[in-house]
């Protein structure tokens, strides 16, 4: 991944620009709404800074007051779209429940907000030379964010005491890794869409990664 300037955006610069405050400013939302609006409907490659300007209500003198060009408005559009997976992810889990129940639920809502991410299969069916970069040869700042949450994901149980002492990192990224595959090969034979088969499979496949014993009996 690059920035407008055309210099490479390191891992840590993204994170931190994934989890910054989103703006406020009554202008900065249009446009991202917009913005939103008209990736979904054209594409990122046939969406203008005109179209986007129209879309978001706002001046073209506006708009080029708040982002330099189009490349500024993907970037803050994608930024926009990983904090809200992740806040999404996290409405999904509740804290007070087993642990087992937790994995599970974080299986399910990766694997689902993957599968029924507008913008991201969108441009996976129709621009696959703009997104397939970004999460393949150029997707160091994607598996980072992922691994950053499981990572902290395998503390908060850590420190609970429902998981094992052990460097959360690297299981963090084998997981990372897998939601990652799951967004470029969407066909699979895992039991999707099955909240028991879910916990089962997790219970018997993913629950062992994390120190989880197996479970016997079935």
């Amino acid at each position: 991944m690059s920035t407008t300037t055309g210099m490479p955006l390191t891992d840590a610069a993204w994170l931190t620009m994934v989890h910054q405050t989103e703006s406020e400013d009554p202008d900065h939302i249009l446009v991202l709404d917009g913005a939103l609006d008209a990736f979904l409907d054209f594409g990122i490659r046939r969406t203008s800074m005109g179209e986007i300007a129209k879309r978001s209500a706002v001046s073209p003198a506006t708009l080029y007051r708040r982002f330099r060009g189009k490349d500024e408005v993907v970037w803050a559009v994608g930024r926009r779209e990983a904090s809200r997976f992740i806040a999404q992810v996290d409405a999904s889990i509740d804290a007070a429940a087993d642990v087992d129940a937790q994995i599970a639920a974080l299986f399910t809502a990766c694997t689902d907000g993957i599968r029924q991410h507008r913008l991201l299969q969108r441009l996976l069916a129709t621009e696959p030379e703009v997104i397939l970069p970004l999460l393949t040869i150029q997707g160091g700042p994607v598996l980072a964010l992922g691994r950053d949450y499981l990572s902290s994901f395998i503390g908060r149980l850590q420190v609970r005491g429902d998981l094992p002492a052990f460097e959360p990192e690297p299981v963090a990224e084998l997981l990372a890794r897998l939601a990652l595959s799951m967004a470029l090969l969407p066909g699979s034979c895992l039991p999707l869409g099955d909240a028991p088969s879910v916990h089962a499979f997790v219970a018997r496949h993913l629950g062992p990664m994390l120190g989880r014993p197996v479970p016997t009996g079935d």
